[in-house]
């Protein structure tokens, strides 16, 4: 498996009460983190229509061991998985993974395998029954991110991200969003 952000598959700690998750994360990082809504839309209310995306890698290859595991998938089943960078004038906000298997798509009507540019949250929060099945939390440490990943992002401290289990018409899709240092400190 190819990525252009990771060196090593990042651990992940699955959301659940009980673990007291929420008080390990400062207030900036919990507002992202725990954001219900649409992250694009947040972005671009606070930046303005300026908010871009870099795609870094898109291609069909099996997704991580975790990320198949979340998505119930067959170890040598393809899926689409796509790496940006949202930023603003070239100022890097969030680094995103996603992974989106065929049926998925085919349940879009293939909106999401033709993206280009354009945020996944434009697409995705528009389909009316889209559910929100788990989110999962992780600190990632330098090692974990890719050379590439660390000189676009300017990564050089530990980075906070989660990752949703989306699903339309009862087809899952996998989001994985990292928070950069640029938007803990704007917003």
């Amino acid at each position: 498996m190819k990525s252009s952000l990771f060196i090593n598959e990042p651990l992940w700690l699955e959301n659940r009460q009980g673990l007291g998750l929420r008080h390990k994360l400062s207030n900036n990082v919990q507002s992202w983190v725990f954001e219900s809504g649409s992250l694009t839309q947040r972005l671009r209310n606070f930046y303005g229509a300026g908010v871009g995306v870099k795609i870094m890698f898109q291609q069909w290859q099996p997704p991580f061991l975790s990320e198949r595991r979340l998505l119930r998938l067959p170890e040598h089943k393809y899926s689409l998985t796509r790496e940006v960078l949202l930023h603003i004038n070239g100022r890097p906000l969030i680094l995103a993974r996603t992974i989106i298997p065929e049926t998925t798509i085919k349940a879009a009507k293939s909106n999401l395998s033709r993206l280009g540019n354009r945020p996944l949250g434009e697409i995705i929060f528009s389909y009316p029954k889209l559910e929100r099945i788990a989110m999962d939390v992780t600190l990632i440490n330098l090692p974990t991110w890719s050379p590439l990943a660390k000189l676009e992002a300017g990564i050089s401290s530990p980075i906070w991200g989660r990752r949703t289990v989306y699903a339309i018409a009862q087809k899952q899709m996998l989001v994985s969003e990292f928070f950069l240092p640029e938007i803990l400190r704007d917003i």
